[in-house]
């Protein structure tokens, strides 16, 4: 047996490993004093290239600022801010500036269901109706089987990133009108069959946790989680940030240029995207979980667990397969030997060893947190710029710093080469499409015909109306979803959202009825690299008819 699959089965078998076939014993546990050379050894490894890692990143990437986290053996190795926290102005980033973590927020809201289930308040495999008797997906069946485990592990048939448009950009849907859309959202595929990574049922994970407690998500994040672990800075809400000045602003691009811009709250989306946090905090975050859920000893000298050290092996235990697909050459030692999901966290390996990980990204932020049990290495990346090349370059190159210090790869080199590359590609081929279209053709209906209301099952209405000579759509539920149309060709249009730094412009194509009336209208996103919960693609508006005077 490899050191994989070694790795593999000692991470998610528990009991079933007692059945299988005898695992070489690893290796005694070193004295005190060579695991303290060794710790300190990878702490120097890292902090000898670290600011260089970073500030080449920034540069490399266009990001304004960064926060690093790293813990090793329960210590923290480094809790530092590089750049700054808003370009153009002088605040720079430190161990206490604040950042949304997004995604990030999943495995708090997973750990606070594990420590439901430590309680005997709920059990993995209940049924979701046991505990919200009004939740209802698409399918009645899917609707009778869906479990609490089956609300963390995206395989639910929901495409990737179905319904995101319910809560991102901001909407003024509450939590609740969200979880009650589900019933409407056709599924992508069967049930349990395939992987794809959606945020809805996080959502419902979410109102569990809140309806156990009888307090909100947020409070009982606080009081359950950050408040024991000594997270005393780290925020549920955007609300909460008010008055410190020490908090990072949103960065995007505009027209391939870095711009300030404003955050996006999610009140609505809290038990999928709703912690805001910093380098210190997220340090002790990264601790307890290395640690299986241990805190550390209480004033009584008891041992203080937000969770059992059955639940920590729940979480990182693989629940979904994902599909391995193969990297760039360039980035070939990069590709992973098993890919999967637990529970709140994303599993694989690196260079032999488990990686229990996650991304996050929400408009103008994207973090990363990288947890290696095996050495009980802990990384966390905040950015405040929406670059997946910066994190993937960081996480990789402070990896090998930590864990093969002798590779000599530049990661961060390879990374931006491929990036660039692939960028190039998108440009040209958005080119090519422009050139190709039918230009000189036009509209089967005048400009007003396409004037109304139109209503999807899920999200709900979207307007065209001209307003001061231009024609413009706009979505009902999403105040800053609204821009102008623009003809492309035969009775498809581009919508130019006004928020540029949305990055999101999409094709808005309308198909006819025999008499010449508008059947239905539907949206897809121009760019590939448009962020997936845009899912425009997964609207099928109809219009509304007028009622009778």
């Amino acid at each position: 047996m490899n050191r994989i699959a070694a790795a593999i089965l000692l991470a998610f078998s528990g009991a079933a490993l007692a059945q299988a076939p005898a695992v070489p014993a690893a290796p005694a546990a070193p004295p005190a004093s060579t695991a303290s050379a060794a710790a300190f050894d990878a702490a120097a490894a890292l902090n000898a290239h670290l600011a260089d890692d970073v500030e080449r990143t920034m540069k490399s990437f266009d990001v304004p600022g960064i926060a690093i986290a790293v813990v090793k053996d329960g210590k923290v190795v480094a809790t530092q801010g590089f750049g700054v926290r808003k370009l153009g102005a002088p605040g720079k980033v430190d161990g206490k500036t604040l950042f949304e973590i997004a995604s990030n927020s999943k495995a708090f809201t997973a750990a606070a269901l594990a420590m439901l289930v430590d309680e005997g308040k709920l059990a993995w495999d209940d049924p979701v109706t046991k505990h919200l008797p009004d939740f209802q997906m698409y399918d009645a069946y899917v609707t009778h089987e869906m479990t609490v485990r089956d609300l963390l592990t995206h395989r639910s048939g929901l495409g990737l990133g179905a319904g995101d448009l319910l809560w991102w950009p901001t909407t003024n849907f509450s939590t609740d009108e969200i979880i009650h859309k589900l019933r409407y959202i056709r599924p992508a595929t069967s049930f349990r069959s395939s992987y794809a990574y959606d945020n809805l049922l996080y959502i419902v994970a979410g109102k569990i946790v809140a309806s156990k407690s009888g307090k909100t998500w947020g409070e009982t994040i606080h009081e359950r989680i950050l408040a024991p672990v000594g997270m005393a800075s780290t925020t549920t809400s955007l609300l909460e940030n008010a008055g410190n000045p020490d908090v990072a602003n949103a960065h995007s691009k505009i027209n391939d240029r870095i711009a300030a811009v404003k955050a996006m709250p999610v009140p609505n989306a809290v038990g999928a995207v709703g912690i805001n946090t910093n380098a210190e905090d997220i340090a002790r975050w990264m601790n307890v979980l290395l640690a299986g859920g241990r805190v550390g000893m209480g004033a009584d000298g008891k041992e203080v667990r937000l969770f059992s050290a059955k639940q920590a092996r729940e979480m990182w235990t693989a629940q979904t397969p994902m599909r391995i697909s193969e990297p760039d050459p360039r980035l070939a030692g990069t590709r992973p030997n098993f890919l999967a999901y637990g529970l709140g966290f994303q599993l694989r390996d690196w260079q032999g060893r488990l990686l229990a990980m996650h991304s996050g990204a929400l408009q103008g932020f994207y973090s990363k947190v990288l947890l290696v049990p095996e050495a009980k290495i802990g990384i966390a990346i905040l950015t405040n710029a929406e670059s997946g090349g910066a994190l993937n370059a960081l996480q990789y190159q402070l990896l090998d710093r930590m864990l093969n210090p002798a590779a000599g790869t530049d990661w961060i080199g390879a990374v931006k080469a491929v990036e660039d590359e692939k960028h190039a590609k998108e440009l040209a081929r958005l080119g090519t499409a422009g050139a190709a279209r039918a230009a000189k053709s036009q509209p089967s209906l005048a400009r007003t015909a396409y004037d109304g209301d139109y209503q999807d099952p899920w999200y709900g209405i979207a307007t065209i109306r001209h307003v001061g000579g231009k024609q413009v759509l706009t979505l009902s539920r999403t105040p800053d979803l609204t821009g102008e149309l623009e003809h492309y060709q035969h009775d498809t249009f581009i919508v130019r959202w006004k928020e540029r730094n949305f990055n999101a412009d999409a094709y808005v194509t309308f198909a006819l009825n025999p008499d010449g009336s508008i059947e239905r209208m539907k949206m897809q996103p121009i760019s590939t690299e448009t962020d997936f919960s845009y899912d425009f693609q997964d609207l099928n508006f109809t219009p509304v008819k007028k009622k009778s005077p």
